[in-house]
C-alpha cells in the first residue's frame, strides 16, 4: 500500500514537471538507486492503412463509435472547453484526470528540425526515435523530446500529420490531420481514459482517444483519425539508414530536460499501470511489451520477449501476410533516470510480405534478416540491402508499441502471438 501511493506521488509529480511553464527552471530528476514506480535513400515506401478498421470496443464491451445518452461530462471540462458534451460514445466516469489542465502538457505546433550532424550532437546512439516517413521526406522525433510534450502537429512531405506519444501507455501513434475536409491542430486534455492520453483538436475541441484514434467526446463523436506508420527506432538506426533525415530539435519554445526520464522506473514488469481502472487480460502481465497489428478485424499482439528470441514472425493477420521485424540497440525511455541508459528492450516493425506480386518469408541468421525465396538481405527498416532485391522497400503497416494493459484495454479479444 505505502508503495503504491509512492509512485501515485512521484508519477503526478513528474507529469506536473512536464507541464511546468516557460519561466521555470529545468526540472532535474536524479536516478534513484531502485526505482520508487514507476546509404543512400531508397524508394520511398507505400503506406498501406486498413480500408475500414473495425469498431473499437474497450473493455467495458462498448463500441467508441456508439453515442450514449447524454450525462454530465468529467469534472471541469465544461469550464476548459468549449465542444458539445452532450455528444460522447464512452461514460465519462471512465475518464480521469491526468493532474495538468488542458495544455498543460503542451504540444509543438511549430517544430523546427536540424541534419544528423547537429542532433548527433545531443542524440546518443541507443535512444529510441519515433520514425515517421512521407515520400522522402524522413523525420525522427526523439522521444527525449517526446515525452514532455506527447503531441506534435507536423507536415510531412506535404502531407499534415499528428505525431504523438503516451508515456504512460508507451504508445507512439501517428496519425493523418485532414479529417472531414480540414486540417486539424491537437492538444492536450489533461485527462487519461484507461491510462491513455485524451487529445482534442482546437477546430471543434472534439475529444480522441490517442490509442484509438477515435473521437469519444464531442462534435466529431463516433469518428476515427486515420492512422500512419510510425516505429519506434534508435537513433542509431534512423541515422545510418536515413542520412539526409530530418531530426525534431529541442528548439520547442520551452524549458524542459531533455534527455532525462520523469517516469523513471515505470516499464518495470513488475510495476502496476497508472490511473487505470480497467482489468487487465492475465495471458501476459499489465506492463509486458508488445507491438500490435490490427487488420480487416484482427488484432494481434507480438510480446517483446517472444520477437527478442525469434527476431523474425512471418504471419497472416486479417488475411493480409505481413512479417514481424526485430532488432536489438533501443533503449528504453521509461527505464533509467536519463534517457540513453534506458536497458536496452529492441526495435520492432512490421511489414506487409506481398512485394511485385511476390509473397516473402523472411529469416534471421548471422545476425541478419534475409528473404528464403531470393536470399536477400533486410534491414530493420525494411529495405533491402543486398542480393536480388537490392533497392526494394516493403510496404510499412501500422503496428504499434503497447504495453499489454493498455492495448488489452481497447481490444480484449486480441490474438497474442505464440511460436
Amino acid at each position: 500500500m505505502v508503495r503504491n501511493w509512492m509512485r501515485v506521488i512521484l508519477v503526478t509529480g513528474c507529469m506536473l514537471a512536464a507541464c511546468a511553464p516557460t519561466s521555470q527552471p529545468d526540472v532535474a530528476v536524479s536516478d534513484p538507486p531502485a526505482p520508487t514506480v514507476a546509404v543512400s535513400e531508397p524508394p520511398a515506401p507505400t503506406v498501406a492503412v486498413p480500408d475500414a478498421p473495425a469498431p473499437t470496443v474497450a473493455a467495458g464491451g462498448q463500441s467508441e463509435d456508439t453515442p450514449l445518452p447524454a450525462e454530465p461530462p468529467p469534472y471541469g471540462a465544461e469550464i476548459e472547453f468549449t465542444t458539445d458534451f452532450s455528444k460522447h460514445s464512452v461514460p465519462y466516469s471512465e475518464i480521469l484526470s491526468g493532474g495538468p489542465p488542458k495544455d498543460g502538457i503542451p504540444s509543438i505546433d511549430d517544430p523546427d528540425f536540424q541534419s544528423i550532424n547537429e542532433a548527433d550532437e545531443w542524440l546518443e546512439d541507443r535512444e529510441p526515435v519515433v520514425f515517421v516517413q512521407v515520400g522522402d521526406d524522413a523525420r525522427a522525433y526523439p522521444i527525449q523530446i517526446l515525452i514532455w510534450h506527447e503531441i506534435v502537429n507536423d507536415v510531412i512531405g506535404g502531407e499534415p500529420l499528428l505525431v504523438s506519444f503516451c508515456p504512460l501507455c508507451n504508445t507512439a501513434i501517428a496519425f493523418k490531420r485532414t479529417f472531414n475536409g480540414q486540417v486539424l491542430d491537437f492538444g492536450t486534455t489533461g485527462r487519461l481514459r484507461y491510462s491513455n492520453l485524451i487529445m482534442y483538436d482546437r477546430q471543434t475541441e472534439t475529444w480522441w482517444q490517442q490509442a484509438t484514434g477515435n473521437a469519444i467526446a464531442g462534435e466529431f463523436t463516433g469518428a476515427q483519425l486515420e492512422l500512419y506508420p510510425a516505429a519506434i527506432i534508435s537513433w542509431a538506426d534512423f541515422k545510418n539508414l536515413h542520412p539526409n533525415g530530418r531530426v525534431l530539435s529541442r528548439n520547442t519554445g520551452y524549458s524542459r530536460d531533455y534527455g532525462k526520464n520523469p517516469y523513471f522506473g515505470y516499464d518495470d514488469i513488475n510495476q502496476s499501470p497508472f490511473l487505470f481502472d480497467g482489468t487487465t487480460p492475465d495471458q501476459l502481465p499489465p506492463m509486458a511489451r508488445v507491438l500490435t497489428v490490427d487488420l480487416n478485424g484482427e488484432a494481434v499482439a507480438y510480446p517483446y520477449d517472444v520477437l527478442e528470441k525469434l527476431h523474425v514472425v512471418n504471419d497472416v493477420v486479417g488475411g493480409g501476410e505481413i512479417v514481424v521485424l526485430w532488432a536489438e540497440g533501443a533503449a528504453s525511455a521509461l527505464d533509467r533516470g536519463r534517457i540513453a541508459e534506458g536497458r536496452d528492450v529492441g526495435s520492432a516493425v512490421a511489414y506487409a510480405r506481398l512485394l511485385d506480386n511476390q509473397t516473402l518469408d523472411f529469416e534471421f541468421r548471422g545476425g541478419t534478416f534475409f528473404d528464403t525465396q531470393t536470399g536477400s538481405e533486410w534491414n530493420i527498416l525494411g529495405q533491402a540491402v543486398s542480393g536480388k532485391l537490392a533497392g526494394k522497400q516493403l510496404t510499412p503497416i501500422v503496428s504499434i508499441n503497447h504495453f499489454w494493459f493498455s492495448w488489452a484495454a481497447f481490444k480484449p479479444e486480441t490474438r497474442i502471438y505464440q511460436p
